[in-house]
C-alpha cells in the first residue's frame, strides 16, 4: 500500500450521544466521507474524504455532527511551509497542474476594507431613504457627447443602445456546465424580478432560459460555444470575454465528464468531450481586431445591443481599457484577482492579477485624462462581499458591479472550493442528477432577491446619509472616500485622501 505523504484537512466530529444512525449523512455527501460499518446499522466517517462543504452538519436532524480543521505540526519553516510541501506531494503524486476553484485567497490586502465612507452633518444634511425618493437606477451604454434639444425640451439626439438597470449590481458570468441548470435558472429568475440581468458565459444559452433573454448577458469566449445570431440577439447585451480575474492570460477547460447532452448542445460540442477555450481569440491580435469583432457583432444584431468587453485587472489595465473604448466597446467590465471560477490553475489564482480597487481607481482615471469616460460604461467584478464594497466601487468610478460568489453564497455554496470535482452537494458546480436537483429555483431565486433587496435597501441608506439622493452623484465622487492604513502610492491609485484630511 502506498503512503500517503499529505494529511486529511478537516474532522468529521459526530456525537455518538445524539446521532441515531438514519443515514441522511450517507445519503448527502457526494464526496463518501459518511458510510454504514459492516453492521449495516452504524453510521462511521472517512475524514481524508472531507472537504467542508457542511451539508451533512446542516441537514443532520439531530444536530450531531461538526467539522473541525484537522492539526498536523510540521517542523516549522517559513519558507517551506505545510502547505508548499503538500502541494508538491500531491503533484508528486499525480503529475498535474494543481487545480484549484472561486478567487484568489491568499491575504493580499483586501482594499475595500481600507477605505472609509463619509457621511453628512451640519451643513449638508443627510436624507432619509425612508421619506424621500432615492434613485439607484443605472443605465449603462455610450453616452453621446453632447445633447441636441428641440424648444420645446424634447431630446432629437439619436442615442446609442442603452440598458436600464434597476439597481447597480448584476450577476457575473457563470456558465451552464460550470454551474447547474438549476443555479442558472435560479439567478435568471431572480433577475426577471430586481430588475437587472445575469450573465450567461460562455456556455450558450440553454433553451429552458430563452424566455429570459431581455434580463441576459450573452457571452462571446474564445471558444465560440453556442454563439449563434439567435443567441446573439436573444439578449440584453453581448459581452466579449477578453480575459477573466481568476485567471488572467489563460483560456477555459470544463472537464468532458461535466459535458452531457444538455451541455453539448447548448455549447454546440460533442457529449463527453472537453471544452476547452484558447488563450487568445485566434482572430484578436491588436485593438483592430478587437474592433474587427465588436463591429461585427453590432452588426449581427442590428445596432440594437450594446457591446462589453471583459478583461480581467492586470498592471496595465487602464492602457487596456482605454484601447477596448477606442475600439468601440460601449461597456468595459474589469474583474479583479479575487473573482470566483469553477476551476484554475492553482499558481495562476494564486499569483497572477493586480486587486479590483487599484484596477478600477487606475482605468477610471485614465479614461477621464483621455477625455472618453462618456464614450463607456464601466463594470467592476471580483468579489464583491457586502453592499458598502459596491458603494466604494461606485464611488471610485463604477457605473454597476457583478457579483457572482455572494449570490452562489445565498443558494448553499459553502466555498469549499472543489468546484472544479463536479461533485457540489448543494446542487450548484456540478452536473449529475442526482445533485443537480438538490437546488430548487423557486426557493433559490428568493433567496437572491431578498441578498439584492437588502443590499439595495443598505446603498439607499448610505448615500442618505451622505446626503445625496441618485448613485449618478455618487459615481466617481472619491470626495466621499478616505482611506486608513494606505501608503502615499496607494492613495495616489486609488485617488483619495486619507482619513483626517
Amino acid at each position: 500500500m502506498p503512503i500517503n505523504f499529505i494529511p486529511r484537512r478537516f474532522t468529521v466530529v459526530r456525537d455518538k450521544e445524539l446521532c441515531i444512525n438514519c443515514g441522511c449523512c450517507v445519503r448527502q455527501c457526494s464526496n463518501e466521507c459518511h458510510y454504514f460499518a459492516e453492521d449495516g446499522k452504524t453510521v462511521l466517517a472517512n475524514s481524508q474524504n472531507c472537504v467542508a462543504c457542511h451539508r451533512c452538519v446542516d441537514l443532520c436532524p439531530t444536530g450531531a455532527l461538526r467539522i473541525e480543521k484537522y492539526v498536523c505540526d510540521y517542523r516549522d519553516n517559513a519558507n517551506w511551509t505545510p502547505q508548499y510541501q503538500q502541494e508538491i506531494c500531491r503533484q508528486a503524486d499525480t503529475g498535474g497542474v494543481l487545480l484549484s476553484a472561486m478567487g484568489n485567497p491568499k491575504p493580499y490586502p483586501i482594499y475595500w476594507d481600507k477605505i472609509l465612507l463619509n457621511a453628512s452633518q451640519v451643513t449638508n444634511p443627510s436624507i432619509d431613504p425612508l421619506r424621500e425618493p432615492m434613485e439607484i437606477r443605472t443605465i449603462l451604454g455610450r453616452k453621446p457627447e453632447k445633447l441636441q434639444v428641440e424648444k420645446k425640451g424634447k431630446s432629437v439626439t439619436s442615442m446609442p443602445p442603452q440598458v436600464v438597470l434597476e439597481t447597480p449590481i448584476m450577476f457575473s458570468a457563470m456558465s451552464f456546465g460550470s454551474i447547474s441548470l438549476n443555479a442558472q435558472k435560479s439567478l435568471a429568475m431572480a433577475a426577471k424580478n430586481l430588475g437587472t440581468l445575469f450573465n450567461t458565459g460562455e456556455g450558450g444559452l440553454h433553451p429552458d432560459l430563452n424566455d429570459y433573454g431581455d434580463y441576459a448577458v450573452v457571452q462571446v469566449a474564445s471558444g465560440r460555444f453556442g454563439v449563434h445570431k439567435e443567441y446573439l440577439n436573444n439578449s440584453k447585451f453581448v459581452e466579449i470575454k477578453i480575459g477573466q480575474g481568476a485567471k488572467p492570460g489563460i483560456g477555459g477547460h470544463l472537464p468532458g465528464e461535466k459535458v452531457n447532452v444538455e451541455v453539448s448542445n447548448a455549447r454546440m460540442i460533442p457529449e463527453g468531450s472537453d471544452a476547452i477555450s484558447p488563450a487568445p481569440h485566434h482572430d484578436i491580435y491588436s485593438i483592430e481586431d478587437l474592433r474587427q469583432l465588436i463591429w461585427s457583432l453590432k452588426q449581427a444584431t442590428d445596432n440594437k445591443k450594446p457591446v462589453s468587453v471583459k478583461i480581467a485587472a492586470v498592471h496595465n489595465v487602464a492602457a487596456i481599457a482605454s484601447g477596448c473604448a477606442r475600439a468601440g466597446a460601449d461597456i468595459v467590465v474589469i474583474d479583479g484577482f479575487r473573482g470566483g471560477t469553477g476551476a484554475a490553475p492553482t499558481r495562476i489564482r494564486d499569483n497572477v492579477g493586480i486587486p479590483i480597487e487599484l484596477a478600477l481607481a487606475a482605468a477610471d482615471q485614465r479614461l477621464r485624462d483621455e477625455g472618453i469616460r462618456s464614450k463607456v460604461s464601466l463594470v467592476a467584478a471580483g468579489s464583491f462581499r457586502c453592499s458598502s464594497d459596491i458603494v466604494k466601487a461606485i464611488a471610485l468610478g463604477a457605473d454597476a458591479c457583478y457579483v457572482a460568489s455572494a449570490p452562489l453564497i445565498a443558494i448553499g455554496c459553502h466555498m469549499c472550493q472543489t468546484c472544479n470535482t463536479g461533485k457540489c452537494n448543494w446542487g450548484i458546480a456540478t452536473q449529475r442528477p442526482d445533485l443537480t436537483k438538490r437546488l430548487n429555483p423557486e426557493i433559490a431565486h428568493q433567496r437572491v432577491e431578498n441578498l439584492i433587496n437588502a443590499w439595495n435597501h443598505e446603498i439607499k441608506e448610505i448615500m442618505g446619509g451622505m446626503g445625496i439622493n441618485s448613485i449618478d452623484s455618487l459615481r466617481g465622487n472619491r470626495l466621499m472616500l478616505r482611506g486608513i492604513g494606505l501608503t502615499e502610492k496607494e492613495l495616489e491609485i486609488l485617488g483619495i485622501k486619507h482619513a483626517g484630511e
